[in-house]
């Protein structure tokens, strides 16, 4: 079989005529297809549960909060005295538009 490369253009426009006509199944079998591989990652990262040494390392990257005993002795005896804050701008929080 002898190829001319000068006959390479026709082969093709032979090619996409012959295509021409399963073009739509096509593109609804690559659409269909596409859809169904990310629904498969998407159910496949869904139900991925973390390792036991993902778990370990994310634990250790949290800081503990450290309260001292003085802060702790402050707030207890706000708590115990009961203090109330009243607004100064009562009316105004009621209705702020209100001239």
């Amino acid at each position: 079989m002898n190829i001319n490369i000068k006959k390479i253009p026709l082969y093709f426009k032979k090619a996409l005529y012959s295509l021409q006509k399963f073009l739509v199944p096509i593109f609804i079998l690559l659409v269909v297809g596409v859809n169904g591989f990310l629904v498969y990652k998407i159910n496949q990262f869904s139900t991925q549960e973390p390792s036991s040494e993902q778990v370990s390392e994310q634990q250790n990257i949290i800081k503990r909060i450290n309260i001292d005993q003085e802060a702790i002795d402050k707030i207890l005896s706000l708590e115990e005295r009961n203090i109330a804050v009243k607004s100064l701008f009562k009316e105004a929080r009621n209705n702020p538009f209100k001239d």
